[in-house]
């Protein structure tokens, strides 16, 4: 489901007067001959599809507009299934509208959207509401007439002010390999509908594939940052690794990489909500600002990294072990455990920990930024600019916090990988960066940073993909 924009045909617009039974049959017919692109009488995904996107309105929920419509499953819509879709929809728009109306006037207002959303359990500012506002007024009074509302959602399936609710509110949570964002404040009612939860899975899902389909980027990555002094490159890095292990080696680290996705994204987002209350208190459904978002979700971060840590430090092991150096991961625990002492499963925790507050910051500060400006410039008044720009800002703002950051990652992933070489030094965070910098130079600092940024476009393209069709599985809608 996406955005209904007003830009309908000159049919849809009609004066503000009640609309009589033959404007409305008239209406309709327009509709339905400007969508007929092929003239045949009947409308097919297609061509809903293109008349729509002609129009302006460019994310909508085709599918299910002619699931519910098409009555013989010919795969398409005739005037008669065309219309009782439009009868039955404006019906149920009628009754949202008559809802935020509270003073009976014929127009819903800023404080009326405020309203009504607060007895739903989500709280938006003024300057929110606003915001929802204009991107429904197409005569500029600040408030939206029943035209207006029927026209900006008439293609768009929702049945209830929860729906609208929810898209208006719209989050996201994607995970790209190296962080999960924290996914935005849920309502109680949505708590109580397990909608959490099924959010959860569907980004535990897309990270796990994601992962998996990067993973050999990942592997020459760390690769790279343990081994990079060797002057080896990219291609070298792997065809090295191919050659050592096989194929399949380039899968190494994998299994334990995709195991950490769960809990992590788990206690991040519990750790979130906690951190949440004690900053806003036990206002439900709060919205916070920027600085806070960045406050709590840094310490989410940390809160979520102290607990799976360990299981950072067995990723890197494992992705870096030699053929037959170890059985497994239960194998791997315990030979570290028992060379090294449970003090190693927390080598480089200091400069990780370290590591995710310039992440958080740069990525947060770059992703509002990327976003309002995008909202300011081509969807004026909009509430939502789309999932695929969120995505575009997302990608941004996250390399953007890996640039700001990577140096520390580099060095915790060298102290993680200490000892996994008989006789290696084991240095500290300050140790690691003066080694490296009278060594390697400032470069040596970024080493790896290459298969880092390349696999952020397929990781990206792939969660999304997974995302979207396991929301729809779970039933958990956009």
């Amino acid at each position: 489901m996406g955005e209904a924009s007003a830009r309908l045909p000159c049919g849809c617009i009609r004066a503000r007067c009640e609309e009589s039974g033959a404007e409305r049959e008239k209406r309709w017919t327009e509709l339905f001959q400007q969508l007929d692109l092929n003239k045949d009488g009947r409308i097919d995904m297609h061509e809903l599809r293109s008349g729509l996107a002609a129009w302006g309105v460019a994310r909508t929920d085709v599918d299910e507009i002619v699931r519910v419509s098409d009555t013989n499953q010919d795969g398409q819509l005739d005037f008669e299934e065309f219309t009782r879709y439009l009868r039955a929809h404006e019906k149920e728009l009628k009754l949202m509208f008559r809802s935020l109306d509270r003073n009976n006037d014929g127009q819903i207002d800023v404080g009326e959207i405020q309203q009504s959303l607060h007895s739903l359990g989500v709280e938006v500012s003024t300057e929110q509401a606003c915001r929802i506002l204009r991107s429904m007024d197409r005569d500029g009074t600040m408030t939206i007439d029943w035209n207006e509302w029927r026209d900006h959602f008439l293609f768009n399936p929702f049945r209830n002010m929860e729906d609208i609710a929810h898209y208006w509110k719209h989050s996201l949570m994607l995970d790209i390999g190296e962080q999960l964002t924290v996914p935005d404040e849920f309502s109680e009612r949505e708590r109580r509908a397990g909608l959490v939860w099924r959010q959860l899975v569907a980004g535990a899902m897309a990270g796990a594939v994601s992962r998996t389909g990067t993973a050999p980027l990942d592997r020459l990555k760390v690769f790279l940052q343990v081994h990079g002094s060797g002057g080896a490159g990219l291609w070298s890095g792997l065809r090295g690794m191919v050659q050592e292990g096989g194929v399949q080696s380039l899968w190494r680290g994998n299994g334990i990489n995709v195991l950490k996705i769960a809990p992590e994204s788990a206690i991040k987002f519990m750790a979130y909500e906690q951190i949440k209350w004690l900053i806003r208190g036990c206002k439900d459904g709060g919205s916070l600002r920027v600085q806070e978002r960045f406050i709590a979700g840094s310490l989410a971060g940390a809160t979520a990294q102290t607990i799976i840590y360990p299981m950072e430090v067995l990723k890197t092991r494992l992705t870096l072990r030699k053929t037959g150096q170890y059985l497994g991961m239960v194998d791997c625990a315990r030979q570290i455990l028992r060379k090294e002492g449970v003090r190693a499963f927390y080598r480089g925790y200091v400069p990780n920990t370290l590591g995710i507050i310039p992440y958080a910051g740069i990525d947060l500060a770059v992703y509002e930024t990327l976003k309002n400006a995008w909202l300011q410039r081509y969807c004026v008044g909009s509430a939502d600019p789309g999932v695929l720009v969120l995505l575009g800002c997302g990608t941004v703002s996250s390399t953007c916090g890996q640039l700001a950051s990577y140096p520390l990652a580099l060095i915790r992933t060298r102290m993680q990988a200490q000892a996994s070489t008989e006789g290696a030094p084991k240095l500290t965070m300050v140790g690691q960066f003066k080694h490296i910098v009278s060594h390697e130079g400032v470069p040596g600092l970024y080493r790896g940073i290459a298969p880092n940024f390349l696999k952020v476009i397929p990781a990206v393209s792939i969660s999304y993909v997974v995302y979207e069709h396991m929301k729809k599985a779970l039933g958990v809608g956009s």
